[in-house]
């Protein structure tokens, strides 16, 4: 029987990568034959130049739109090859547009100096420049300089190049009819790659800027080499063995990256944070926009919510739609999108949004097409495996409910009613932090977003609370907040929360959604704060948003910890600038999680009531 299991397995991989080795020659073949590239040098409004490559369908007897990708990453291939498909997938060569990517300033083939996430700039004088500036001056070039364009232009991109389409919607040109942000870049500190919280993304930082951080020698096709002398393939080891972050740059970096040096120079939500997003910017935005993100994005989950939720507060008067899928960071460009590290989604998810909402709301936007009178938002529901469509996010029809910890290890939907016993509390020790995940591997991946918590579960210095087997369905949409009456031996705590489904017959944890909240900025992003020990403090925090249906049949879990590692850099437990703190900064410290009437620690759920 294993040996049959195994038959079927090799064949039904084998099949489908014969079916995606013929699907890139179909691509290739397309794309040769129906496209045309050129490469060049675009003048700004200061006279620098950003290299951009643009592709034209060799089919003149029509006039088409412009469909531009804005990049840190490279425009590669440079030359003569060509990039395939030429478009954000297939279906867009196949319909028709002009694709144009470039390289952001100072990055790669483009003049002038990088700033990553540049701050935008209010009434610019003179030549002064921001993204939302390029982005302008590159379409009215565009627009004047490449014949057979229908006057209509449309910007997509993903992850950073995802920051700088919500940037293009900021003064935006007026032949700029339709923008998607992809899980977008969008702050820094509080929710995307490198800080959740005010917590450092350590494994994920470290590795991206080894390479990205570093400030360029000169005008390339090629990038900085990132660090790779690990020497094991553990990260817990490595991370552990480098010591605290103020070792990193001794041992690892040598002073190269210009950004790691960024991030430990600000440990605070100072000024230097606050201007790189551009949400406060998204006033008066006339662009149709569709900004898309991922329930399992192991990097930006953050980004495309807060876009689509500052697009909403400024009441546009433009389309603005967010998708929500089951995917990891960028997945649903190309993947089919029905299966995730062992998970079944049902469907292929990945190319309903291709097929249903992407192509047709640029071709509508961009083309006169009929419109997909699309929703506002476009959800899928992990749990019970359906997209729903919303008038508005999170839904109408959500109510507000709190998840209460109780004695015993429960975990309920009533407050508690006893005063003792009225705690749990736990050991934390930065010399033995919790893993983030019970893998050997080097790379962070994103296959921890889905991975069975029961390894954590399993360690003493983890709280586990969980309700009674569910007699009914219970379906969250929206926010969700956790907020924890806790006392502490230390001057300062990190405190994970994770929300966790646990299945029937295998007591599978998937983690719905997990957050980290630092301590000292409980009060203030801006103004750290340490801990009194043995004072009774209430820390509430942002565990962003989830679309879960909790089957009849299964438990809700909650998790908590005080340590990530090496997912999150550890915390000392002391009050200190933990990016300067030597190891003897680094503490034990008991951690008590309250939940008496008085101190009722819970995570405010958005509950969609059963029809």
């Amino acid at each position: 029987m294993k040996k049959l299991f195994k038959l079927c397995l090799l064949i039904l991989i084998t099949g489908s990568a014969a079916a995606q080795e013929r699907n890139t020659l179909q691509d290739t073949t397309f794309t040769l034959a129906n496209y045309s590239k050129v490469e060049r040098k675009v003048p700004m409004r200061d006279g620098a130049t950003l290299f951009t490559t643009i592709y034209t369908p060799k089919d003149q007897s029509k006039k088409y739109p412009f469909l531009i990708c804005r990049t840190p990453y490279s425009v590669a291939p440079y030359g003569e090859k060509m990039k395939v498909p030429a478009g954000p997938n297939r279906m867009f060569d196949q319909e028709g547009f002009i694709f144009v990517y470039q390289d952001i300033r100072g990055k790669y083939m483009s003049e002038g100096d990088f700033v990553a996430n540049r701050p935008y700039i209010r009434n610019k004088k003179g030549k002064q420049t921001d993204e939302s500036s390029d982005t302008y001056d590159t379409i009215d070039w565009l627009l004047k300089n490449v014949s057979g364009n229908n006057g209509k232009a449309g910007v997509w991109g993903i992850s950073s190049p995802g920051f700088y389409a919500t940037s293009s919607l900021i003064d935006a040109h007026p032949a700029l009819k339709a923008v998607s942000p992809q899980a977008p870049v969008t702050d820094w500190f509080m929710g995307d790659d490198r800080h959740h919280n005010g917590a450092f993304f350590l494994m994920g930082s470290f590795s991206f800027l080894s390479s990205f951080g570093q400030q360029r020698d000169s005008i390339s096709t090629k990038g900085a080499p990132g660090f790779s002398k690990y020497g094991t393939a553990d990260s817990y080891r490595f991370y552990m063995d480098a010591g605290p972050l103020k070792n990193f740059n001794e041992k690892f970096l040598h002073g190269k990256s210009v950004l790691w040096n960024q991030m430990m120079e600000h440990e605070s939500y100072d000024d230097y944070w606050k201007a790189q997003t551009p949400i406060p910017h998204l006033k008066n935005i006339k662009p149709a926009v569709l900004t898309v993100g991922g329930w399992f994005d192991q990097e930006d989950p953050y980004g495309p919510l807060k876009v689509f939720e500052g697009l909403e507060r400024a009441k546009p008067k433009n389309e603005n739609i967010l998708v929500m899928g089951p995917w990891y960071h960028g997945s649903w460009s190309r993947k089919d999108g029905d299966l995730l590290a062992g998970l079944n989604f049902g469907s292929k998810t990945g190319e309903f949004y291709r097929t249903t909402i992407e192509l047709p709301f640029f071709r509508s936007k961009l083309k006169g097409a009929e419109d997909p009178k699309l929703s506002k938002a476009i959800i899928f529901q992990t749990g019970s495996n359906e997209w729903k469509r919303y008038s508005k996010w999170p839904p109408e029809e959500a109510i507000a409910k709190d998840l209460y910890l109780q004695p015993g290890n429960k975990l309920a939907f009533e407050a508690p009613k006893m005063n003792a016993p009225g705690f749990s509390e736990y050991l934390s020790d930065p010399a033995k932090p919790v893993p983030f995940s019970a893998d050997i591997k080097i790379l962070r991946g994103f296959e921890y977003m889905v991975e069975n918590q029961r390894f954590a579960f399993m360690r003493p210095d983890v709280l586990s609370f969980e309700t009674e087997i569910l007699e009914q369905d219970v379906t969250i949409g929206g926010h969700l907040t956790a907020d924890l009456f806790v006392k502490t031996t230390g001057t300062d705590a990190d405190f994970i929360v994770k929300l966790i489904d646990v299945a029937p017959n295998n007591g599978y944890q998937l983690m719905v959604r997990g957050e980290v909240m630092r301590a000292k900025f409980r009060n203030d992003f801006s103004k750290p704060e340490a801990m009194i020990p043995g004072k009774l403090t209430e820390i509430k925090f942002d565990m962003q948003d989830a679309s879960h249906a909790f089957l009849k049949g299964h438990k809700i879990m909650v998790q908590i910890q005080s340590s990530w590692f090496p997912l999150v850099d550890r915390n000392p437990q002391t009050f200190t600038n933990i990016y300067t703190a030597d190891e003897s900064a680094f503490q034990k410290a008991t951690q008590r999680i309250y939940f008496t009437p008085d101190a009722p620690s819970h995570i405010k759920l958005q509950v969609i009531p059963i029809p």
